[in-house]
């Protein structure tokens, strides 16, 4: 675990530090990312569509409206009726929180078979730049890729960068539910990778870890979600340092978990930027959030873990060789996260992350930050390896053979 060097002159000249940093940052890209503009997406086509239909002599309801509304709007169709709206509007059924998990997969197979075929048409667009037609191969090996076998796909929208969201496990069943919250540079290409990095990206991490949940309590019913339905900051720049899109985020976030079948515990497994978005998001989670593990973090844009402001256990860890510590711990007119989640100041229980290696292997199997995340997970609370500098991590925690809270 990292020492901290709390002296005023070191302190100071961190802080210095930072703030050149992000003044050389802001110089060479600007104080605002440019949007272009674009023609309508294919989900904004699909949504103003679902706005004017009618189904049953019925309006269909608001697509942002809230879970428990769209919930309830689909228990009074009949199966028939569900599985005609997810036909005629994948796109909009496939990110509907509050719609049954399997028709939410029915309709993003049918949303992927669509880009699928849109994206193999524009492969072949000799219109296209060299880099244009390579992007769209490799998003068409992607979407083809999400179709292969029984993958559950709980949210796909291939605009801009893209979107996307995998169930591992019966989400309908489970008595536990970890959802991946991955970091920068998260986009539909990003998503999965193979080889010695695939655990590094938020499938390979989400798998991982469904299958050391487990091995360590075998028989559980549990799930995990690889989330990777939000717009995260491309490379560490402005957005990597403000907060906005893990603001953006965090409403996607609680949206994702108030509409989770069930009653399940749910633990949000946070990976640096991942992590920032979960501390925007504390505040307001459902009650049904137990717990909160950070890795890598940057920070929580939070002084310490009461100022999280929620009843969820909050743990973290961080890899001695692992680059973000050395990324000074601010918070300037809204630059920067804030105090370290390792710091023993924070108030986190501070985890074991050995056998990590550096800021991406985390959820490499045979690791303790991957049996830890996992031990979180099913709450065997008792098998957390806490870390040398925080022994009291177990305080007023137990756990039990069937993992209910303490």
């Amino acid at each position: 675990m990292t020492s901290f060097d709390s002296s005023p002159t070191l302190t100071a000249w961190r802080a210095l530090l930072a703030i050149a940093v992000v003044f050389v940052m802001l110089a060479t890209t600007g104080w605002t990312a440019v949007r272009h503009q674009h023609a309508a997406a294919p989900r904004e086509i699909a949504l103003a569509s679902w706005a004017k239909d009618r189904i049953a002599g019925h309006a269909l309801p608001d697509a942002e409206a809230p879970a428990y509304q769209l919930a309830h709007f689909f228990a009074t169709l009949t199966a028939g009726q569900q599985v005609a709206l997810a036909d005629k509007y994948p796109l909009v059924v496939g990110n509907l929180n509050g719609a049954p998990a399997a028709l939410r997969y029915r309709a993003n197979r049918h949303a992927l078979a669509e880009a699928e075929t849109s994206e193999q048409q524009r492969a072949k667009d000799v219109r296209l730049s060299p880099d244009g037609r390579r992007q769209a191969v490799l998003r068409l090996e992607r979407f083809r890729s999400l179709l292969a076998g029984d993958r559950q796909i709980l949210a796909f929208d291939p605009a801009g960068r893209g979107r996307a969201a995998e169930v591992f496990g019966d989400l309908d069943r489970a008595d536990r539910v970890s959802v991946v919250v991955p970091g920068v540079d998260t986009n539909l290409l990003t998503l999965e990778r193979t080889g010695l990095k695939e655990n590094a990206a938020p499938v390979g991490m989400a798998r991982s870890l469904y299958g050391a949940e487990r091995s360590a309590r075998p028989g559980s019913r549990t799930a995990v979600i690889a989330w990777a339905d939000y717009t995260a900051p491309a490379g560490i720049g402005m957005d990597a340092v403000l907060g906005g899109l893990a603001k953006e985020g965090a409403e996607r976030l609680n949206a994702l978990v108030s509409g989770l079948p069930g009653l399940s515990d749910v633990t949000l497994v946070c990976h640096s930027y991942g992590s920032v978005l979960c501390g925007v998001a504390a505040r307001d989670l459902p009650s049904r959030v137990s717990d909160i593990a950070v890795a890598g973090s940057p920070g929580m844009r939070a002084d310490n873990a009461a100022a999280l402001h929620t009843r969820a256990r909050i743990w973290a860890m961080r890899d001695s060789g692992d680059w973000i510590a050395d990324v000074p711990n601010l918070a300037v007119g809204g630059l920067g996260h804030g105090a370290d989640p390792v710091d023993p100041d924070f108030g986190a229980r501070i985890v074991s992350a050995s056998g990590a290696t550096g800021h991406s292997g985390y959820f490499e199997p045979g690791t303790e930050s991957l049996d830890n995340f996992a031990a979180i997970g099913v709450g065997a609370y008792d098998s957390v390896s806490c870390a040398r500098s925080d022994q009291a991590c177990h305080r007023e925690i137990s756990g039990d053979a069937d993992g209910r809270r303490a």
